[in-house]
């Protein structure tokens, strides 16, 4: 959503005189490249120097070393926009729709992209010669190399250029390998691309793109293609904007993102993503999702571009650390990552690279031959989402060598492809985790089947690494035999273990020997890594497979209390709940599976998946499950069940209630009829539509005095304008405010012209808070709003009982006399001007600069006017963006986005305004939305569920839920806490 051009013309001005920049220096450099590293400080034992700068690069994003050492950048130059397209539409993510696909190189439209090598021909730590690969690309973002050429990504394909001879010239076009990447967004675009140690090219994809590839829709993700068989997976799904993949020692699998330091990417797992922004997750039935890893300590986020450092030469701190950028805070840091249950978790140990230069903005990290770290430096004024028509400087980038400071010289000149397969066979038990990558990657293109007996040795290692990369050459020689595999299965080391699994999975299919061996690991395996590899394995194997190693893990001894555990055991049985009904019942649908705690789980989420499907197959397998359960799980049943149902879409029109089959409609009434009075059955039977349990509901309410809300709620939600009488009863001085606040929302759903003078009759006899909460009701339709309007104007209420967003709401109405009564009282309602918000800004500029802050008092002020909609290293409400990684040393920016916050709003904030079908307005931010209804979080962090049936039209809205004027009740020393605390750094790390 992009900002009003008068303010952003009077906001540069401003940034001039309170000293951000100059207007003439707007597209100058950062500091010259020939400074930069001297301004730069590293921990004790690194140095840094300039590899490369413009205008030999420019823009890099990526940055990879060959088998020859050389480094391979994207400059990426095309960027935002492709080259030879129409934008169609914008959608309120900045999501593009362009008037065609464009064909893929060299057919399509020429973009401005390239792809270059870099060689470090004198030793002097610095490039001094520069090939392009290829020019022209599109919209560039990934490479790789092998099979005789370089993998490339050029959305919206993954393409292979063949190199045979190696003379760094393509042999001719490119192969089409996939087909169908999304390029809605070019800051979201599959990414990263990277051989797994199975032999798997992985990838990512960001998270306003959506993919469509060989029937398989995702977003954000990780997903990999396998060049000798051709296969396509996703991987795992959700993350945030992702970009940046790597492996460490173990292979395990860590990708970064915009919503987390990174991701340990387990096989077939979910995770969490902004689901108002982007939708749920593919599989609506996943019922949970993993979080990103646990972090302790705090930096500037996004953090792109992350790798292991598996490297000899920086000091021994750093092996196996996980190296990033810090992209908001212009540095890089590096962490500590120890196991932590089936994951991992990281602790911030230190700054790897301090830039001290706001253009400073690294997007990759990659691992040299020598144990040296590259860093991409896209260097640029500007560190938000852009405007895509803007004026942008490509003039600049910057690739810089971190190495120890008592490193060796460079290598001489190498070539691994020279190098015999023993030779090659002898790098893997190499301490250079760079050395044994590429080397087992030409062992697998080689398939030199005179290698197994020496992998076979190697698998055999006392050294678990040692093992490690004998079991994955030897899979990529296709060598992996179950014999091999049984043994491996007995190895000491879990991670054997676990990938011993992984790797006998992946073909989706297992012998009948090998099944009955993996049964028995499941029954009896502690380690919980090695647990849950299984169960993903699971996921991917037949029906009887999957549920005979399911029931072994369950039954078995190890509890499988770790939450990705529990999560991957649910989703290797969902993924086969539906099709295979009767197998799943044989498995679980008898009392004596309700008797563990692990078999229970899954039992509860098998019931709400039935319950959501919908047919009568599955109806009648909720009902048989239901049946199957002792009377003490009844109620956890029930809101199972109620989950399940909340998910179909409605058919009514009111969109309250679902029909289901009979079995299950009479088990649903049996349980309300034997507890009436139980508020989860009520609401169960009330979804289903058991025709006594509303004319209860109503008979309950009218026989209470002092009403019920829970009661009340359940009415608004299910009940229809007969019920408003009713709720009007309990608009009494002598009733609860959250009775009141309940009643109130039922005279909202049904706005009708008594209700209305009703709640206006009592209004000045209920407390503050319910005073609000009414205003709230009547402002949201056009009937309660205008009468509002008309008991202001009779003198009944004053102006000032509105606040001007509230009467600025009320415009959404499109009814000209509410417009008519407003210019009357209010006059023309509007955001304050440019030169208002200048001034604005100026002032409490002018506040800040006079004095000092406490930072204990600025964090009362934050709990009283920002917790309520914003987190701080921790502390406060996720409604609006989490102010933890955002730059808020930058005071100009930080102000401007206080002063006016809507001038330019995160497209994931962009506030929704929903009416309904009974002509109430809502807005509100997405904070969930499926198939059966839309879940809107207020501005007073209020969640408001509107069923997709009661929906009459939807829209963005230009105003932020943050109000305007939020600073200026504050004296300037209450100014200076607040931003004291503001801008503090985070605590230190326990």
């Amino acid at each position: 959503m992009g900002g009003r051009p008068g303010f952003r013309a009077a906001l540069l001005w401003t940034m001039a005189v309170l000293g951000g920049f100059s207007p003439g220096s707007a597209r100058s450099q950062g500091y010259p490249s020939h400074e930069a590293v001297g301004r730069m400080t590293l921990p004790e034992g690194l140095t840094a120097t300039l590899f490369a700068s413009e205008p030999e690069v420019r823009q890099p994003i990526f940055c990879k070393c060959d088998d020859r050492g050389r480094l391979w950048t994207i400059q990426y130059l095309q960027y935002p926009n492709p080259a030879g397209l129409k934008r169609v539409q914008v959608d309120r993510f900045s999501r593009t729709t362009y008037d065609r696909k464009p064909e893929p190189p060299p057919h399509g439209p020429r973009g401005e992209d390239r792809i270059t090598i870099l060689e470090d021909i004198d030793g002097d730590c610095r490039a001094d010669r520069f090939r392009d690969f290829i020019t022209g690309l599109n919209l560039c973002t990934g490479v790789e190399f092998g099979d005789g050429g370089v993998y490339v990504i050029q959305v919206p394909y993954l393409l292979f250029y063949p190199d045979r001879n190696r003379d760094d010239v393509p042999d001719g076009d490119p192969e089409v390998l996939l087909d169908g990447f999304g390029m809605e967004d070019a800051q979201s675009l599959a990414n990263h691309l990277t051989w797994g140690p199975d032999g798997w090219l992985y990838g990512l994809n960001g998270s306003t793109t959506t993919c469509r590839i060989r029937g398989i829709e995702f977003q954000q993700g990780v997903w990999r293609y396998h060049p000798r068989t051709r296969a396509f997976e996703l991987f795992c799904e959700g993350g945030g904007n992702v970009y940046g993949l790597t492996f460490d020692r173990q292979g395990r699998l860590f990708y970064s993102s915009n919503g987390g330091l990174f991701w340990h990417g387990l096989q077939g797992a979910y995770y969490e993503k902004n689901f108002g922004k982007h939708g749920p997750l593919h599989n609506p039935h996943a019922y949970g999702f993993l979080p990103h890893v646990v972090i302790r300590g705090q930096t500037g986020r996004p953090n792109p571009g992350g790798t292991v450092y598996l490297g000899t030469s920086f000091p021994p701190a750093f092996r196996d650390a996980y190296l990033c950028s810090d992209f908001l805070t212009h540095t890089c840091s590096w962490w500590r990552v120890v196991p932590e249950g089936s994951t991992v978790s990281a602790t911030l140990e230190g700054t790897l690279l301090d830039s001290h230069d706001t253009w400073f903005g690294a997007t990759d990290l990659c691992l040299g031959p020598a144990g040296e770290v590259y860093v991409s430096d896209f260097h640029d004024q500007r560190t938000a989402h852009p405007d895509p028509d803007a004026n942008w400087d490509r003039s600049n980038g910057r690739i810089y060598r971190i190495q120890a400071t008592a490193a060796a010289a460079p290598p001489e000149p190498f070539d691994l492809h020279r190098l015999s397969t023993g030779e090659l066979v002898a790098l893997l038990r190499s301490p250079n985790g760079w050395m044994r990558d590429r080397a087992r990657r030409l062992l697998t293109e080689r398939r030199d089947a005179a290698a197994v007996p020496e992998l076979d040795a190697l698998s055999r290692d006392r050294d678990p690494d040692a093992v490690l990369q004998g079991l994955w050459a030897l899979h990529g020689l296709e060598a992996l035999t179950d014999a091999r595999a049984a043994r491996l299965l007995d190895h000491d080391s879990e991670h054997v273990r676990a990938w011993t699994v992984r790797l006998l999975g992946d073909a989706g299919r297992v012998s009948p020997e090998m099944e009955a061996r993996l049964v028995d690991v499941a029954g009896r395996e502690a380690s919980v890594v090695v647990r849950s590899q299984l169960m993903s394995t699971a996921k991917r194997l037949p029906a009887a497979t999957n549920l005979r190693l399911v029931l072994a893990l369950l039954r078995g001894d190890a509890s499988p209390s770790d939450p990705a555990l529990q999560w991957l055991t649910w989703w290797a049985v969902e993924s086969v709940s539906v099709p295979h009904v009767q197998a799943v019942l044989d498995s679980f649908a008898a009392p004596e599976s309700w008797s563990r705690p692990e078999t229970r789980r899954v039992l509860r989420l098998l019931v709400r998946r039935y319950a959501a499907e919908g047919t009568p197959a599955a109806d009648a397998a909720c009902d048989a499950l239901w049946g199957s359960a002792p009377e003490a799980e009844v109620d956890s049943i029930v809101e199972a069940v109620t989950a399940g149902l909340r998910q179909r879409p409605r058919g009514s029109e009111r969109g309250r209630t679902v029909a289901v089959a009979p079995g299950l409609h009479n088990r649903i009434a049996a349980a309300w009829t034997a507890q009436p009075a139980s508020l989860v059955r009520t609401r169960l039977a009330l979804e289903a539509g058991v025709a006594a349990t509303y004319g209860d509901l109503l008979s309950r309410l009218a026989a209470s005095r002092s009403g019920d809300a829970s009661l009340l709620t359940l009415l608004a939600e299910f009940g229809d304008a007969d019920a408003v009488p009713l709720a009007l009863s309990f608009l009494r001085t002598d009733v609860a405010a959250d009775v009141q606040t309940a009643a109130l929302r039922i005279v909202g759903r049904f706005p009708e012209p008594a209700a209305v003078a009703r709640v206006l009759e009592t209004l000045p006899s209920l407390s503050a808070p319910v005073q609000q909460a009414a205003r709230d009701q009547l402002l949201a339709s056009r009937a309660g709003g205008l009468a509002y309007l008309e008991a202001v104007d009779a003198g009944r209420f004053p102006a000032t009982s509105l606040s001007l967003e509230q009467v600025a709401s009320l415009g959404l109405h499109a009814d000209p006399a509410i417009d008519a009564l407003v210019r009357r009282h209010w006059g023309q309602v509007q955001a304050a001007t440019a030169e208002v918000k200048l001034a604005e800004v100026r002032r409490i500029q002018n506040d800040l600069r006079a004095g000092t802050g406490q930072v204990a008092a600025g964090g009362a002020l934050f709990r009283k006017h920002c917790a309520t909609c914003h987190r701080l290293h921790g502390e406060g409400t996720p409604l609006g963006p989490d102010l933890s990684g955002t730059a808020r040393g930058e005071l100009t920016s930080l102000l401007t986005n206080i002063v006016d916050p809507s001038a330019v709003i995160r497209s994931e904030y962009v506030p929704q305004v929903i009416v309904t079908t009974t002509g109430t307005v809502q807005t509100g931010l997405v904070a969930e939305q499926d198939a059966a209804a839309v879940t809107l979080v207020t501005s007073r962090n209020e969640r408001v569920r509107i069923p997709r049936g009661e929906i009459e039209t939807a829209h963005d809205s230009p105003v932020s839920l943050m109000p305007e004027r939020l600073l200026s009740p504050l004296t300037p020393q209450e100014l200076r806490d607040l931003f004291a605390f503001l801008r503090r750094p985070p605590d230190p790390s326990p």
